[in-house]
């Protein structure tokens, strides 16, 4: 049995349906995407899905759901997607039904241990029980009877979708033979998974799956195409993430752009008062020269850190320097944000419609390839 391969090596690559967007979560993801899509493109068929079905494996509010994944899609658009490139199919994995079909077949060749060593599964059913705790500490004993009636909190909260989760995201990649997936840190764990199903069912049932590449060949690969890691900006040691509390560390490109010049000039920075490059003794100046840069680049400048950096070294004003950086950031959301509102909705529309049919024929010949080979069809 012959293992179908695609026209072109293929680079599979999605952000989970958000409307929270941060400036971490573009400039860190969704942006090196965008750019590493229009740039391999001639070479490469880019698959960028909207894991939508992966939604599922934490709480959340189901009824904002179908915004979110329209948003991503908005998102990309205004962050430059080319909607218009035959080479990048832009589509909902929910509308690919092969995804949860090829998901459970690989699910009865994964063993239960197998599953239970994923660590990221260790760390979401971790933070998923912190979070019940912090939550239940702050709140009246009516709003937590009134969340635990609705089923937000209490109960067996760590759903088996996210034990299993690692499963799906195998079939998101098997299906249309990626060679390339670019994943952070905590999913490398999942790309060995998916290398380890593909081989075992491979050796099984003969040539039915493309086996993507190892993680170290990934790195790479995306070496170049990976960006920078903006930090939290009251807490510089830990990343951006919608999880703060209070707010004040992080920067949605929905913010109002006076709102993110405050959070910028409240920035954590440090008693040395000197600005320069160095994160693990100044992790504040280096996160917000980090943004500086970042929001020039969007900007259409060519500028590297390295160059940004020097031309601020030493300065001795923070104040000064954090309203230059907290200016164009505001300058930035502004202009992102006149970006997304001129999003041609239709097009994306038509865009996913079409991805959707292209990939469902994909899909759906790797599927029938396994149904014979596990003996559900002749």
């Amino acid at each position: 049995m012959n293992t179908m391969k695609p026209s072109k090596p293929v680079i599979l690559t999605g952000v989970r349906a958000n409307n929270n967007i941060h400036i971490g979560n573009y400039f860190g993801a969704i942006l090196p995407i965008i750019n590493m899509a229009k740039r391999r493109s001639d070479e490469y068929d880019i698959n960028l899905f909207i894991p939508d079905l992966h939604s599922f494996t934490t709480p959340i509010d189901h009824s904002k759901l179908y915004g979110s994944i329209l948003n991503n899609a908005r998102v990309y658009t205004a962050a430059g997607l080319p909607l218009d490139n035959p080479s990048i199919h832009l589509y909902r994995q929910s509308r690919i039904s092969a995804h949860s079909e090829l998901a459970w077949i690989l699910d009865c060749f994964t063993g239960f241990g197998e599953m239970s060593r994923m660590t990221q599964f260790k760390d979401k059913s971790k933070k998923l029980h912190d979070d019940q705790i912090s939550f239940a500490r702050r709140s009246s004993n009516a709003s937590i009877h009134l969340l635990r009636a609705l089923g937000i909190i209490g109960g067996d909260i760590i759903s088996v979708g996210l034990f299993n989760y690692p499963v799906l995201m195998a079939a998101d990649i098997l299906l249309y033979g990626a060679t390339y997936v670019p994943v952070g840190d905590d999913q490398t764990q999942h790309l060995e998974f998916t290398r380890d199903i593909a081989e075992r069912m491979n050796r099984k049932f003969g040539d039915l799956f493309i086996v993507p590449k190892p993680v170290i060949q990934q790195h790479q690969f995306f070496g170049k195409d990976q960006g920078l890691r903006i930090k939290d900006l009251v807490n510089p040691a830990k990343k951006m993430s919608k999880s703060d509390e209070s707010g004040k560390g992080i920067i949605f490109l929905s913010d109002d752009p006076k709102s993110a010049h405050k959070k910028i000039m409240s920035a954590t920075t440090d008693s040395i008062g000197k600005v320069q490059y160095d994160k693990e003794n100044q992790p504040g100046i280096s996160n917000l020269l980090e943004i500086l840069t970042l929001v020039r680049q969007d900007a259409g400048r060519e500028v590297t850190l390295e160059q940004t950096a020097n031309e601020y070294f030493g300065m001795d004003r923070y104040g000064d320097f954090k309203r230059i950086v907290a200016d164009e950031v505001a300058e930035f959301l502004e202009n992102f944000q006149n970006r997304l509102a001129a999003v041609d909705e239709q097009a994306i529309e038509e865009k996913l419609a079409s991805s959707e049919k292209d990939m469902n024929v994909v899909a759906n010949e790797t599927l029938y390839r396994v149904q014979k080979a596990v003996g559900l069809r002749k």
